[in-house]
């Protein structure tokens, strides 16, 4: 049995595509991922559910067409949009070439106290990650009770350190002040 703990968000379905069950999907992974054979995790009615794809092409930078196995027309299809597509984390690590606890939840991150990395300065603190839109960003508390939004990209980070929930990051000039309100 599939639990929520063992699975992580990897994209989502959004519409159906023609009548033979093809699905509009999001991906935040590589499609690979999904071609290579690895099932993806559908909740059916409270039930973690795993479905494998007989098919991937691209529609866009990040959309793609999903043929499940066994959902063979755009009435079947239709019980999968809007909803989120899982992948198990165990799989996800392999194909990533990660270990499984590096594998984090976007709640994993709340808490994590952001830093400037040049200056030492203290920017806030992480509530949540934002994965609403193409690029992940981080929702960051201000001691002004400000909410900030910075981008979660490699190459703004410098540093992590899990043992004191730090993260020290390079951020263009002006970036922090940019979604202020003053």
């Amino acid at each position: 049995m599939i639990v929520e703990k063992d699975i992580k968000a990897i994209g989502k379905f959004q519409k159906t595509h023609a009548l033979k069950g093809e699905l509009n999907a999001i991906l935040d992974i590589d499609p690979g991922y999904v071609e290579e054979g690895n099932a993806v995790i559908v909740d059916v009615d409270g039930i973690y559910v795993p479905f494998f794809a007989s098919s991937v092409r691209p529609k866009g930078s990040t959309s793609y067409l999903i043929k499940l196995d066994g959902i063979d027309s755009e009435e079947e299809a239709k019980d999968f949009v809007n909803k989120t597509i899982y992948g198990v984390k165990s799989e996800l690590a392999s194909f990533l070439d990660l270990e499984e606890d590096e594998i984090l939840d976007e709640d994993d991150l709340a808490g994590y106290k952001i830093y400037d990395a040049l200056t030492g300065n203290y920017i806030g603190t992480i509530e949540t990650v934002d994965s609403s839109t193409e690029n992940l960003l981080f929702v960051v508390l201000t001691d002004d009770e400000e909410e900030i939004f910075i981008p979660a990209v490699d190459e703004f980070i410098d540093e992590v350190d899990d043992n004191e929930k730090i993260i020290r990051m390079r951020l263009p000039e002006g970036l922090v002040d940019l979604n202020k309100k003053g």
